[in-house]
């Protein structure tokens, strides 16, 4: 459908732009991905990325630790791939179990190796405009957005939600566009008072069919980055089949923002890459 942003195409397309950008690199990129436990959302989605970077020909180490293992031993191996000349972005697959410390765990990466964007120093310089590393779905947000054509300057964008891996960066790198953001989450009353009025939607709360056909404008481009699992299979925050015919564009879960957020990751490597080359 024409209206439908297409997250798996789009991906494909990037991935082979990235993968001929290192073509003729004698020595290839390499990511590290740090996990505690086995959860399965986790593994589905380190997976995801390590096929991705098959794909690309990035290669990919995978460091699984015990449920249990001492917050210091997984410190110290992210240390030490800080220091590995040959890793040139690091991950802490979230969400991690109860006990660990998340902030001091991300912080401990050095921020030219944060491929998920996450430290408070890659944050800070996102918030004050600088060059940085972007939180991975966020970055995906604008590229659909920039990729489809979508006018974003001048705009009205509505936010739903507040989590720092989409709607905080996103706010940001609205505005550094030039749109007028409002951002909304779980406590705004008359919700749709605010989602009607908004050239640019983009709802990522995680609650199934929380954006229903009444809280769209006419004409609207609606990014769907929420996933569910409540009903047995994957689901979004918008309820897609009643909402397509009023939007001018829109994604779709799966297939949407899921494809292009696992693309970015790989976008923010090679960046690294490239960076540590200069």
């Amino acid at each position: 459908m024409e209206k439908v942003i297409d997250g798996r195409l789009m991906s494909e397309e990037i991935r082979a732009e990235l993968k001929q950008s290192i073509k003729f690199e004698m020595i290839k990129p390499s990511i590290a991905v740090i996990q505690i436990g086995d959860n399965d959302a986790s593994n589905s989605y380190i997976r995801a990325k390590e096929k991705a970077c098959d794909e690309v020909g990035i290669y990919f180490r995978h460091f699984k630790y015990d449920l249990g293992t001492s917050e210091l031993t997984v410190i110290n191996k992210i240390k030490e791939l800080n220091n590995d000349e040959y890793v040139n972005g690091i991950i802490v697959q979230l969400p991690l179990p109860e006990g660990y410390n998340e902030k001091r765990l991300i912080n401990t990466i050095i921020n030219s190796k944060d491929i998920d964007g996450l430290t408070d120093i890659n944050t800070g310089r996102l918030i004050s405009g600088r060059k940085t590393l972007i939180p991975c779905t966020a970055l995906a947000v604008m590229e659909m957005l920039k990729r489809s054509n979508v006018e974003i300057e001048s705009k009205h964008v509505v936010l739903v939600g507040r989590g720092k891996l989409t709607c905080k960066p996103l706010i940001q790198l609205f505005l550094n566009e030039n749109a007028t953001v409002t951002v909304c989450h779980s406590k705004t009353l008359e919700l749709e008072k605010y989602t009607r009025d908004a050239d640019i939607l983009v709802s990522a709360t995680g609650v199934n069919n929380i954006i229903t056909k009444d809280m769209v404008k006419d004409g609207a481009v609606v990014i769907d980055v929420g996933v569910n699992y409540d009903t047995g299979k994957i689901s979004g925050d918008v309820d897609f089949d009643n909402v397509i015919d009023k939007v001018s564009l829109i994604t779709k879960t799966p297939g949407g923002v899921g494809p292009m957020t696992v693309t970015m990751l790989i976008k923010n490597a090679i960046y690294c890459y490239q960076n540590k080359k200069k």
